[in-house]
């Protein structure tokens, strides 16, 4: 067979050479005529085309020109002759100088473009090229004949002869290779083993196949059994006359026939036959060289299937506490880690999981020393939510499996509920539905940690699983005792987060004061991972002005809470100095770098104090806003027509850098405008850039005529994420602006006679408010603020009067100086003014403006006199001067 072989090679290999060599000739032909012709031509070409060779053709005597340089070209050229013709055929140059001055024999025809012609002359084939030459007139003056044997340039197929020659004798050379690999590979195969010997070989593997412990069928492409070893047959019961026989009429049982005619392998497929369990191996033979068909090996495996069954059920066991570890407690929440409980025992270790909590456990508190009740906080399974409703009350009555469990801290196994009696106590029709249902055994375990009972876990079977068994109760307390180390610390979480949302809700404003300026709304949202620093507030101030404010400080938890705490303290301390916004916040910063230092002192390792604030006063009177903020969000102004727009607010930086100014910058707004401000938790989350988050705030605000409720409803509803990762602070303001008529004012001149004439026009204009009773105290008020600008502060004096929900006195001049209120002496004049002031005032104050101060003092529009004293007597009055005085 090698030498077949090689032979069949040997023809292949010179059929390729013999093809090879017949294309190489014709191709070299077709190449060397066409490199003849194009050589020619260019000679040709290039000579007619010369200026020298127009010049000399119209010269007296073309040949002693022409001859020489033909000759030149022709040997340079390589080609066979180059000969330059008169107009008429007269040869005017030619290799053979006897034939210069001839005309040519036969019809001569000046060629009027470039052409090639073959010919077949004594040397062989020829290529003969004619190029015309004209004159500067464009006259053809004569031609250029240049000529080239093919032969000249035909060396292409010699030159490949001898590589293709090699490469006949490479490939011959791998033939005989090849054809000793095969011969070699044949006696390895063989190992050298003649007819004896391979019959030997036979019969050994004919006694091994049929002496083993295993089945051994092979079964032929047609579904025919080839062969079948003795442990198959007694295996599968085969009678003795199996082999040819189809598979499919052995009487097997219909699994095992159909892997054995199917075409897929099987490995260790367990299948029952004749009473046996029998894992069937299956696999092709065509892939390790036999016919096609299938070898299939059987093992009984009947009693390995009992041990085997025990140890998948431990390895189940081992699976299933392993991913409790895993789930159970992935969020610090009591239900969702009771719920969590039950969804892993169903279904893989009961139909019907119940999880039942002490009260206190479910509001994070310290579960008590005698748990009275407990509180289904999560059932999962087939009907669970009809059968055991989740939120339902589950007393302890005594004799039933979950007050067994609370009382002796240990496992409760009903194997059988249909006659189990102490189950029954709590809900006799409802245990009788159970029962009804299916349900056949309970397995009740206490979830224990730290040594006090959280609650009980139940697990319970129905119809067609096995009922729980003394073996499964160890596992059970196992899978409890995880669960509740996560249900603890779930409970203490939420005992802290309590804690520490009840210290931050204290911190924030438990109610907006009831403004005329503006229409107030608010929501704020603690974030789901912990209590943070966000916050808002909305101060009243002097002028029937407000303060809005927005503040937010870095991190979470309690330490956030109580920076929160005190900046909000803070904000509100400044404001009732009347600072304006970039003087209070200069001096929040200051307060914030304060608290970061302390803390640094401290060794405090919460990590950096750093908070933002925005800071807007809104002025009803003039209509006009002032704002500042400091790293924080600008606020949104929605126009009365829906239009939104954000001031442009100098950002600042966030408080507590230090060193760093702020700048305050006014804006007028409309009546029935919406002031909007909040902090990045709305705008900005993980899935969303703040700038996408500014689109939408913007788009929904857009809405006109919504009220301040509504317009917060419909913020969270666009904006809110499904789980917030940061608080969310939200206020919005609608606008209200004075009515001119609620405004009075008059300049006084530095005259003490004015004071007179400002009492006057007071008490016309109390008179058209309809407030004549407050006119003796509002005189009282004024003359004294009057009195004290005329004496020791500068021009101009104005004096205002705003008719809100109180009436506003204020008295302003362009001295900086403020009066302080005094206890005078009894041998003082004066400094009893501002005590009369203070007295009959419910507030009084001073606040600096560009050019000077404004003091203010508020009454009641009832008539109703302020101070924590009440109102003075005339004798008190008189008595606040002594005698001397008077």
């Amino acid at each position: 067979m090698a030498g077949q072989v090689f032979v069949l090679q040997i023809l292949l290999v010179a059929l390729i050479i013999t093809a090879a060599l017949v294309a190489l000739v014709l191709q070299a032909r077709r190449d060397s005529t066409r490199e003849a012709e194009s050589r020619s031509l260019a000679v040709a070409t290039t000579f007619a085309q010369s200026p020298r060779t127009v010049t000399a053709m119209t010269g007296p005597d073309p040949s002693a020109v022409l001859q020489p340089v033909a000759e030149r070209i022709r040997r340079a050229t390589d080609v066979d002759l180059v000969i330059v013709y008169s107009p008429d055929g007269v040869r005017l140059t030619h290799p053979d100088p006897s034939r210069i001055g001839k005309a040519v024999e036969g019809p001569f025809v000046t060629p009027s473009s470039p052409r090639t012609q073959q010919v077949d002359t004594s040397r062989g084939r020829s290529v003969v090229a004619y190029a015309p030459v004209n004159g500067p007139d464009g006259t053809t003056v004569g031609s250029v004949g240049v000529g080239i044997t093919v032969d000249k340039v035909a060396g292409t197929a010699a030159e490949q002869l001898p590589m293709l020659l090699g490469a006949a004798g490479v490939a011959l050379a791998l033939s005989a290779g090849g054809t000793a690999l095969v011969s070699r590979r044949l006696l390895r195969q063989t190992h050298g083993l003649g007819p004896v010997e391979m019959t030997r070989v036979y019969d050994h593997h004919d006694a091994v196949l049929h002496a083993v412990r295993e089945g051994v069928l092979i079964i032929g492409g047609d579904g025919r059994l080839v062969l079948a070893n003795d442990e198959a047959r007694r295996l599968l019961e085969l009678p003795p006359d199996v082999e040819r026989r189809p598979v499919s009429d052995l009487g097997l049982d219909p699994a095992i026939t159909d892997l054995l005619t199917s075409g897929r392998a099987a490995t260790d497929e367990v299948h029952l036959t004749a009473d046996r369990l029998l894992a069937v191996n299956k696999r092709p033979t065509g892939p390790h060289g036999g016919h096609t068909g299938n070898v299939v090996t059987l093992r009984d495996t009947t009693e390995l299937r009992t041990l085997s069954g025990r140890a998948e059920v431990a390895r189940e066991r081992l699976t299933l506490l392993y991913d409790a570890g895993a789930r159970i407690g992935s969020a610090l929440d009591v239900e969702r880690t009771a719920r969590e409980l039950a969804q892993v025992a169903v279904p893989r270790f009961a139909d019907i999981a119940t999880v039942d909590l002490a009260e206190g456990v479910l509001r994070g508190q310290e579960p008590d020393a005698t748990v009275a009740g407990l509180r289904r906080a999560a059932a999962v399974g087939v009907d669970a939510d009809r059968l055991m409703p989740v939120d339902r009350s589950v007393p302890l009555l005594s004799g039933t499996p979950q007050a067994l469990c609370v009382e002796t801290g240990q496992a409760v196994l009903e194997a059988d509920l249909s006659t189990a009696q102490g189950w029954r106590a709590v809900d006799p029709e409802h245990a009788g539905r159970v029962v009804e249902h299916g349900v056949h055994s309970l397995l009740a375990v206490p979830l224990l940690a730290r040594g006090a009972v959280l609650g009980v876990v139940t697990f319970w079977r129905s119809r067609g699983t096995e009922p729980f068994g003394p073996e499964e109760q160890p596992f059970a307390e196992e899978l409890a005792a995880r669960a509740a180390v996560a249900l603890d610390n779930a409970r203490r979480y939420t005992r802290e987060h309590a804690l520490a949302v009840t210290l931050q809700r204290s911190l924030l404003p438990r109610s907006l004061p009831d403004l005329s300026a503006l229409e107030v709304a608010h929501r704020y949202l603690p974030a789901q991972s912990g209590v943070g620093g966000d916050w808002f507030d909305v101060i009243e101030l002097s002028g029937a002005r407000v303060a809005l404010v927005v503040g937010d400080v870095v991190g979470h938890g309690l330490h956030a809470a109580a920076t929160m705490g005190r900046l909000r303290t803070a904000v509100h301390n400044f404001a009732a100095l009347d600072l304006a916004p970039d003087e209070l916040l200069a001096r929040l910063d200051d307060l914030v770098a304060r608290l970061a230092r302390e803390r640094t002192a401290q060794g405090d390792d919460e990590g950096p104090i750093g908070a933002t604030c925005l800071y807007v006063v809104y002025d009803p009177a003039s209509g006009r806003c002032s704002a500042a903020r400091a790293g924080h969000m600008p606020p949104a102004l929605v126009r009365p027509d829906g239009s939104v727009h954000f001031p442009e607010l100098p950002a600042g930086p966030p408080l507590g850098l230090g060193g760093l100014p702020f700048e305050s910058v006014e804006f007028q707004v409309l009546a029935g405008s919406r002031l909007v401000l909040y902090t990045d938790g709305l705008v900005e989350d993980r899935t969303r850039d703040i700038d996408v988050g500014l689109e939408i705030l913007r788009d929904t605000l857009s809405r006109p005529g919504r009220s301040p409720e509504q317009t917060c409803e419909a913020v969270l509803e666009a904006l809110l994420p499904d789980h917030p990762t940061d608080d969310i602070a939200l206020l919005v303001a609608r606008t209200r602006v004075l009515d001119p008529g609620q405004v009075a004012g008059w300049d006084v001149p530095r005259n003490a006679a004015a004071v007179s004439r400002v009492r006057a026009d007071v008490t016309r204009q109390l008179a058209d408010w309809d407030l004549t009773h407050a006119g003796f105290t509002t005189e009282l008020i004024l003359s004294e603020l009057v009195t004290n600008a005329i004496r020791h502060g500068t021009v101009p004096i104005h004096v205002r009067l705003l008719r809100d929900r109180r009436l506003i006195c204020e008295v302003s001049d362009g001295s900086s100086t403020s009066p302080h209120l005094r206890q005078a002496a009894a041998t003082d004049e004066g400094g009893r003014g501002l005590f009369l002031v203070a007295r009959y005032a419910e507030r009084w104050g001073t606040r600096y403006t560009p050019n000077g101060k404004v003091i203010w003092a508020e009454q009641s529009l009832n008539g109703t006199r302020g101070g924590p004293g009440g109102a003075l007597s005339g004798d008190e009055v008189l008595d606040l001067w002594p005698d001397a005085t008077l």
